[in-house]
């Protein structure tokens, strides 16, 4: 039995779930997590000397198309203040990555990173409180 197969596959389902069940905190949340993963991935490999430059391009690509979700989801009506903070956070994570990957050095994308998971984290809050 292919347990990775198997893990892939659930992991899968459970992201389809979410996206069924149009759970807006839900959607968002796991957009978070797989922008923080993408974006370790991304610091992970960016020495181009010692990287994968597949995995480098992959994640890099992938995290920058989340931070543009995340961007165009934003409700500047609605949202005011709150929405024009979370679209420079997302702006500024999107050129500390693009800058990264030039330099073939992390510096800005961890100080991201770590702006990320404290946004993330308040959305955990959110949602236990609805």
């Amino acid at each position: 039995m292919n347990y990775n197969k198997m893990l892939d596959a659930y992991s899968n389902s459970e992201k389809k779930a979410v996206i069924e069940s149009e759970d807006s905190h839900s959607m968002v949340l796991l957009l978070f997590d797989e922008l923080i993963k993408s974006i370790r991935i991304f610091c992970d490999n960016i020495d181009p000397k010692t990287a994968n430059s597949d995995l480098r391009s992959e994640k890099m690509s992938k995290s920058l198309t989340i931070i543009y979700a995340l961007q165009s989801s934003l409700d500047f009506e609605k949202g005011g203040e709150i929405a024009e903070n979370l679209f420079r956070l997302y702006e500024y994570a999107r050129q500390q990555i693009i800058n990264d990957g030039k330099t073939g050095e992390a510096v800005g994308t961890l100080v991201a990173i770590a702006s990320l998971e404290d946004i993330r984290e308040a959305w955990v809050e959110i949602r236990s409180i609805l």
